[in-house]
């Protein structure tokens, strides 16, 4: 059983920042990669950010210069900081976890997702 909460969510005025924090816990040998995702209304939902274990990110080109992802392996946390905020950053945002199952098994998690809204 693997189990991702996330937290931080919420309303923020336009050019003010917002961390949110997305753990995973439950039975897994280790974890690769760790991302973030959104969904806009109407939108299809897209790559905002991911981390892969040893540190290296990609960012998805509308928040790149803006938004921060980070890891705490020893938390099994993922972070997302979004500093600049604008109206097109709201969205649903949904952590992502692609988590070993011993040696040779790999799945992917999903978290509940939480609703980031940016007021102008």
């Amino acid at each position: 059983q693997v189990q991702l909460v996330e937290s931080g969510g919420g309303v923020v005025q336009a050019g003010g920042s917002l961390t949110l924090s997305c753990a995973a816990s439950g039975s897994f040998s280790s974890i690769n990669i760790m991302g973030w995702y959104r969904q806009a209304p109407g939108k299809q939902r897209e790559l905002v950010a991911a981390i892969a274990g040893g540190g290296v990110t990609n960012y998805a080109d509308s928040v790149k210069g803006r938004f921060t992802i980070s890891r705490d392996n020893a938390k099994n946390t993922v972070y997302l900081q979004m500093n600049s905020v604008k109206p097109e950053d709201t969205a649903v945002y949904y952590c992502n976890v692609d988590a070993r199952h011993g040696l040779f098994s790999s799945h992917t998690y999903w978290g509940q997702g939480t609703q980031v809204t940016v007021s102008s």
